[in-house]
């Protein structure tokens, strides 16, 4: 029971490394828009990138990423997949002290 304790805080302690997180995948698109006053208009067709996610109501919403912070973006992205390993190991090490009380 006790290694499953340290267990436990040890995790609890991993998930401080990765509390800047984003759930989603980012996508570059390569297109302007149809709209004649848009800002896009008189810029060249160069690569936009989005952050593509789902609310609790599962509906798409979908965040504009800027060039600058493409990188802090993917490496947040990238965070999410590290946290739920670590929530899979902590919710196993739950179910495993739960059945030893």
């Amino acid at each position: 029971m006790n290694t499953l304790l340290k267990k436990r805080e040890s995790l609890l302690r991993r998930m401080t490394e990765y509390s800047e997180f984003l759930r989603g995948s980012i996508t570059s698109v390569c297109s302007t828009c149809n709209r004649a006053t848009c800002i896009c208009s008189g810029r060249s067709k160069g690569k936009a990138y989005r952050l593509t996610y789902k609310d609790a109501h599962q509906k798409t919403h979908t965040v504009y990423i800027p060039c600058r912070q493409l990188a802090k973006a993917r490496k947040m992205v990238a965070n999410y997949g590290k946290m739920r390993k670590i929530i899979d190991e902590f919710q196993m090490i739950n179910i495993a002290i739960f059945k030893q009380k």
